[in-house]
């Protein structure tokens, strides 16, 4: 059977798996709804209109969903409930959630089988995407696979584009930590997840998409600094940085959680080709045309 991936929602990660599953020999097709600058599809991808996604709905053997759910639940199940119930070949869906759904555990670790303790609105209809994906699934022999993602950075949407923006800062809060997964990285194990055989369809499998280093954002401006060879911002105190700051930045600072993916590197056979913020950011410096990691 040709196998057939449906990614709903070629945003910056959706772009990122449907590249590596052509260049692995899938046949692969995405939605999109507004691409932003830069989001330029790969040649040769299929690309849909979100709303008349229906009929590859029904076709597909693999769906990749990274369409965050709204006020009123998640977009592709209001939209495309009936395609899904007709998609009699499908074995398998990956759904990219966010590990926000552990909330605050006060720069505690949490593992794939930590139960999810959401605080934040957007991670409560997170949690409830996650079980509606699986209702809709249950029964159906389809196996569900759950990415609790990280902070995602990667070419493009990196420390080192904040300094170069003039738009960095480094908040002085010793002990808060971020995780965070270099974007490729993502595409690599979704892409390993949906390569699988024999998924257990009884429950859906969770899986962690975070590097092995949690750190401070302080720390990751710092080594962008470094690399690029300026010198980095001054340490703002923390509570002088929280009164200027934006409710969804916040809503990120309330929250302080280190994100373990033993589990799931296990699971899939698979290291992270960026272990750290660190390698992360020599790879998307080293890819830049021009730069002096670039050259060979």
């Amino acid at each position: 059977m040709l196998m057939a991936m449906l990614v709903l929602g070629l945003g910056y990660a959706g772009l990122a798996v449907a590249a590596a599953a052509r260049a692995a020999g899938w046949a692969v097709a995405g939605t999109r709804r507004a691409p932003r600058p830069g989001d330029e599809a790969p040649p040769g991808l299929a690309v849909l209109p979100f709303a008349e996604a229906g009929a590859a709905i029904a076709a597909a053997t693999h769906l990749v969903v990274t369409v965050p759910p709204g006020e009123g639940g998640d977009p592709v199940l209001e939209a495309h409930a009936g395609a899904l119930a007709r998609a009699t070949a499908l074995r398998w869906v990956g759904y990219l959630s966010t590990t926000g759904v552990y909330g605050d555990r006060q720069g505690g670790w949490v593992d794939e089988a930590t139960p999810p303790a959401p605080a934040q609105e957007r991670s409560r209809r997170r949690l409830a995407a996650e079980e509606a994906w699986w209702a809709a699934l249950a029964g159906r022999g389809v196996a569900l696979d759950i990415f609790r993602t990280a902070g995602i950075y990667g070419p493009g949407r990196s420390a080192l584009d904040e300094l170069r923006a003039g738009r960095a800062r480094r908040v002085d809060r010793p002990g808060h930590l971020f995780s965070r997964i270099h974007r490729d990285d993502i595409a690599a194990a979704v892409l390993a997840a949906a390569g699988q055989g024999g998924w257990d369809v009884e429950a859906p499998r969770v899986l962690h998409l975070a590097d092995d280093e949690p750190a401070a954002g302080a720390a990751v401006t710092a080594e962008a600094a470094r690399l690029l060879g300026v010198a980095p911002p001054p340490l703002v105190p923390f509570e002088e940085a929280w009164a200027g700051m934006s409710p969804m930045a916040r809503s990120f600072w309330a929250e302080n959680r280190r994100v373990d993916s033993r589990a799931t590197r296990a699971a899939l056979g698979l290291r992270w080709r960026h272990p750290d913020y660190r390698a992360g950011l020599r790879a998307i410096l080293a890819e830049e045309p021009g730069t002096a990691f670039g050259q060979g």
